[in-house]
């Protein structure tokens, strides 16, 4: 067999990269839990009419099929999800009676979507949601709760560079856009989510030419998109536009009171700003948005994304809203762990590695081993036995921290970072330094060129 070609768009990590990614699943995971979210895990496939029924997909959906299928086969007409949300809805729909509302869930799973791969964006990719979904109604409290506890997510990965959540509200966009007396409201939004890829002077032509806007509505809508803070000041810049709508106030006070209570979550690597260009491409949000770019690493575009969706789902009788968002896990650490920048320090998850004096005596390290793990130290015997030294070398380049040798008088340790060496009871023998006993993430300042 030839050596195979990778696949683009298909990541796939070393076990010392995966130490990272594993981190920040379990980091995630513990900080969702804190905050009572419950865990579930949707099936890979829906049915077509559902991955296509919300915003502009179709070209993004992979179809799954039998090579062998027939036309009329039953499991025509299925899809991988390329999201969480979609199936999410859907979970909700088919378990209404079996859950509690407000049900509070986080998921951190696969997708799969379409793309052409370039740097953060991906054909099978990792992400981690968070949603609050209602029966009915879902108070407004619930926005800010979700946008509290991805910070406090994101602010426990100490080693990611900073980042800035990026606040709006449709309410707000919207009432602006209708006081404004905008013909086409939805249209105008559409063009307006692109002024991260587009200039502004070419974003205002579309305005005018697609949207039907003059040439002074257009100035105000590009306007009301420089908007940003960090407080509630902007509010007082909207309003002094000279616009008025009752969805308007309603969008704005709904964004004021979420950016003064997430305020104290700020820090030097933690930032909350309302920014009014954020409009949110997909057509299911209705009043939150959030986005949210890595310091250093803003070419990646949003890494973590979502808001307000008043009906996402829906059964005829029954309306159940929701806010959530999502981070994309793959997104951020594929490029930061090909780049060289995060990595972990060992290869293999043993802290330590058992000598072997010859192979009369392997029985003995394999039991000394089974003695270290029967208190939760993870190790390895050494394959075969070489010269101590050898086997030491074996250890570095796994970057196993500690060898375990039999000698006359009992068992002694050795830290090859250091040099110490001392006796050690391989059924009561832990590591001084905690944070040995399982690989940790390295952050390395400077990028493999």
């Amino acid at each position: 067999m030839n050596k195979p070609t990778p696949l683009s768009g298909f990541p796939e990590f070393l076990p010392s990269q995966r130490t990272v990614e594993r981190e920040v699943i379990a980091t995630l995971s513990r900080t969702f839990e804190l905050h009572g979210f419950g865990n579930i895990e949707t099936r890979a496939v829906e049915p077509m009419d559902q991955l296509l029924r919300k915003g502009d997909t179709s070209k993004e959906v992979y179809v799954l099929r039998r090579l062998q299928e027939e036309d009329n086969a039953r499991d025509k007409g299925m899809g991988l999800h390329f999201d969480l949300t979609v199936p999410f809805a859907r979970y909700v729909l088919e378990n209404a009676g079996k859950l509690e509302f407000p049900f509070r869930r986080y998921q951190i799973q696969k997708v799969w979507r379409g793309e052409r791969p370039q740097e953060g964006r991906f054909r099978e990719f990792a992400q981690a949601d968070i949603d609050i979904v209602g029966r009915d109604t879902l108070p407004f409290h619930h926005d800010v709760e979700v946008a509290r506890v991805m910070l406090e997510a994101l602010g426990k990965l100490t080693f990611l560079p900073g980042f800035t959540l990026q606040v709006n509200n449709r309410k707000l966009i919207q009432g602006f856009y209708a006081g404004l007396g905008a013909p086409d409201v939805e249209e105008t939004m559409r063009l307006i989510d692109k002024l991260d890829k587009m200039p502004a002077e070419e974003v205002g032509k579309l305005l005018v030419s697609e949207a039907g806007l003059t040439d002074e509505q257009a100035a105000k809508c590009l306007e009301l998109a420089t908007i940003t803070a960090t407080d509630d000041s902007f509010v007082e810049k909207v309003r002094a536009l000279g616009v008025e709508s009752e969805l308007l106030e309603e969008g704005l006070t709904e964004l004021a009171t979420l950016i003064t209570a997430t305020a104290p979550l700020n820090t030097d690597s933690v930032r909350v700003v309302a920014d009014l260009s954020i409009a949110r491409g997909l057509d299911y949000y209705t009043g939150t948005v959030f986005e949210t770019r890595l310091d250093g690493y803003e070419s990646l575009g949003s890494i973590c994304s979502g808001g307000r969706y008043d009906a996402l789902a829906n059964d005829g009788k029954t309306t159940y809203p929701g806010v959530g968002i999502s981070l994309g896990v793959s997104r951020v650490l594929v490029p930061l762990v090909q780049k060289g920048v995060l990595d972990g320090d060992r290869k293999v998850p043993s802290t330590v590695l058992v000598a072997v004096s010859d192979e009369e005596s392997r029985a003995e390290a394999d039991s000394a081993a089974q003695q270290l793990r029967a208190h939760n130290v993870a190790c390895e015997v050494s394959p075969n036995a070489a010269k101590f030294g050898k086997q030491i070398r074996f250890a570095e380049r796994r970057g196993i921290p500690y060898v375990l040798f039999a000698t006359e008088g009992g068992y002694e340790i050795k830290d090859i970072r250091t040099g110490d060496q001392v006796p050690a009871d391989p059924a009561t023998w832990t590591p001084q330094n905690e944070s040995d006993l399982k690989p940790q993430v390295v952050a390395n300042n400077e990028e493999k060129k």
